[in-house]
């Protein structure tokens, strides 16, 4: 006779999977604090402030061109909307809070650029373009004014923190705990 495997043993043996994992995974400070390392000269984090939510913007606009679902209808964008929802996800894994200043700028990128290409008429896809590779020349500029490589070359997962670093910033003046 062959052995039941019940749902209360599947269900415990996936809670220590998870945590195993958990443990595994850095803290949202953790990752701040190795962001920090290689972003401390004033004109790099200055860069920093104007250049991070730019690319961040430009990847939103960048999958929000791509040509899936209606125009004006909910689907358009849709794309974009799916990422959204997954860096929120991610966020949300990092702090809770933390990702509810993420997922408000998201939207407000979502709504930039449905205004762009619906309310302008521009082409989002090379606005989007064009602004991202300005963005990223600014970003490099910085870091070689800072003297240290970007962070993401060491870890691709610090092309996620960027924005949160940056989100910090705006949570300490407003004094919200992350």
């Amino acid at each position: 006779m062959k052995p039941r495997i019940g749902g209360a043993f599947v269900f415990s043996k996936a809670c220590v999977l998870l945590e195993k994992l958990k443990q595994m995974m850095k803290t949202l400070q953790q990752w701040l604090d190795e962001y920090a390392v290689s972003h401390q000269n004033p004109t790099n984090k200055l860069v920093h402030w104007f250049c991070v939510p730019t690319i961040f913007f430009t990847v939103v606009g960048l999958f929000y061109s791509i040509p899936v679902g209606t125009p004006g209808t909910i689907t358009e964008g849709l794309i974009a909307k799916i990422m959204v929802a997954l860096v929120t996800i991610y966020y949300f894994t990092l702090s809770k809070s933390l990702s509810i200043g993420m997922f408000l700028f998201s939207l407000l990128c979502l709504s930039l650029c449905y205004t762009i290409q619906t309310v302008f008429g521009l082409n989002l896809a090379y606005t989007s373009l064009i602004i991202f590779v300005l963005a990223w020349i600014g970003q490099f500029w910085g870091h070689n004014v800072e003297g240290k490589k970007p962070s993401f070359l060491k870890d691709l997962q610090f092309l996620m923190i960027g924005p949160a670093w940056v989100m910090t910033f705006i949570y300490n003046k407003l004094g919200i705990k992350l």
